[in-house]
């Protein structure tokens, strides 16, 4: 058994989620900085292999009408550094909408901390897939 990670790749930070090892749950587990890029990478490979993770979901940004553009390449591009895992990637579309609305439901001000929604993307992201 192994658990599924998720990650929602940004310009400045990358949200990381994890699941269950029945790979029904998905928690928010962290954020680091995307840069220095090799130092993030390795720090991904760390908590996968720490977590047990085989499979790894990366948030693909698309635009509305489903191409893929500036944001989305880099997340493709960063996400083949990502050796030893199997790389998944899931439309993301709309995804940080949806963890701030959960955000704010649950009464958490992510104003000042990004990561926040960071994370809970993710969560969006691995949900999305285990859903499937």
């Amino acid at each position: 058994m192994y658990k599924v990670m998720a990650l929602d790749v940004g310009t400045k930070r990358i949200g990381i989620a994890l699941s269950d090892f029945l790979q029904v749950i998905a928690t928010p587990h962290s954020t680091i900085p995307r840069e220095p890029e090799d130092w993030a990478i390795s720090e991904i490979k760390k908590i996968a292999r720490d977590n047990k993770v085989e499979k790894i979901v990366v948030g693909l940004p698309k635009n509305m009408d489903d191409s893929i553009g500036f944001q989305g390449k880099d997340c493709i591009d960063f996400s083949q550094k990502i050796t030893g895992f199997d790389i998944i990637m899931e439309d993301e579309r709309l995804t940080s909408e949806e963890a701030e609305r959960r955000l704010r439901e649950r009464k958490i001000d992510f104003r000042k901390n990004k990561g926040l929604v960071d994370m809970e993307s993710a969560c969006v992201i691995l949900e999305q897939y285990l859903g499937r």
